[in-house]
């Protein structure tokens, strides 16, 4: 499982004014992301596992607009 069960972690994010739609992101990492309904990627819910950081920037690379970053998730 990749996701972590606490706080702490990592979450990904999408800039929607840049993202055009590529999916790329949903379909690298269809555990980490859904297309809307027209095609665009969006973030599942859930904080990601730090142990999954290099992947991670592997599928936010992999975006042509570099629309996708990967952020500390909030704690609490």
């Amino acid at each position: 499982m990749t996701e972590s069960t606490t706080q702490n972690g990592l979450r990904f994010s999408i800039d929607t004014n840049v993202c055009s739609g590529h999916g790329r992101c949903y379909t690298l990492a269809p555990q980490w992301f859904d297309a809307d309904d027209v095609g665009y990627g969006e973030v599942k819910d859930g904080v990601i596992a730090e142990s999954e950081r290099a992947a991670m920037e592997d599928v936010a690379a992999a975006c042509p607009e570099g629309a996708i970053t990967v952020e500390e998730a909030a704690a609490g």
